[in-house]
């Protein structure tokens, strides 16, 4: 997290990507830490104001910081030129030729061009059990629709806040499960990107994860233009 001299310089390189993004695809190397580090101090910032509300409204502003992340990542989508809202999509279901109801589908990113769906996504601050749905969720959708239209999932981190043996000090747990990660991967389908702010160190280094997770800057700056190409 950066503190405030290090953001002010930050928030302007990163304003600075975002606006000459074609340019800066254009490098042999293209790389930016300034997008994670200004996303996540911001989330980060976001998360510490709301942990200012009164005890009995923590549920709230957990919800309430999940759902502002999930507008940051969608304004910064924006900021590229891209479509992306956040909505229901309704697939129908066809048996014996016929469309027999309709299975609906929540997406925290719809991308699209030209009118046609073009990527999905989810948008969480961590992962903790959602993981799991976005696999099963690609599998049905690519399925029920006959399509391969890319799956992708933001995380901010990966960690909890745990409390130290001292009075009034934290310490941090982290919340991952490579197995499962692995897993669904190998034996249902994997994700076309997994992308975090604020990167584990296992996930850089451990086979299988190493190569379906990336830092944040990698979908801004390659894999949305892939996608959409």
């Amino acid at each position: 997290m950066l503190d405030s001299a290090q953001f002010e310089k930050s928030v302007q390189n990163f304003q600075s990507t975002l606006t000459h993004v074609r340019d800066v695809r254009q490098q042999e190397k293209p790389t930016d830490e300034d997008i994670n580090q200004t996303v996540y101090t911001i989330q980060q910032s976001i998360g510490a104001s709301l942990d200012a509300l009164p005890a009995g409204r923590s549920n709230t502003a957990r919800k309430l910081n999940g759902d502002l992340f999930e507008q940051l990542i969608r304004l910064i989508i924006k900021e590229l030129g891209m479509d992306c809202k956040a909505g229901v999509i309704k697939v129908p279901v066809v048996v014996d030729g016929e469309e027999s109801f309709k299975m609906s589908y929540q997406h925290d990113l719809i991308i699209e061009q030209s009118g046609d769906v073009k990527i999905l996504g989810s948008v969480k601050t961590f992962r903790k059990d959602r993981l799991d749905k976005i696999f099963v969720d690609k599998f049905l959708y690519n399925r029920l629709t006959s399509t391969n239209i890319p799956h992708i999932a933001v995380f901010l981190n990966d960690v909890q806040r745990k409390k130290a043996n001292k009075e009034n000090e934290y310490g941090i747990n982290p919340t991952f499960l490579p197995g499962h990660f692995k897993g669904y991967t190998v034996k249902l389908n994997p994700l076309d990107g997994v992308y975090y702010c604020d990167i584990r160190p296992n996930m850089a280094t451990e086979p299988i994860l190493k190569d379906h997770i990336k830092t944040f800057d990698r979908l801004i700056l390659e894999d949305i233009w892939k996608f959409l190409d």
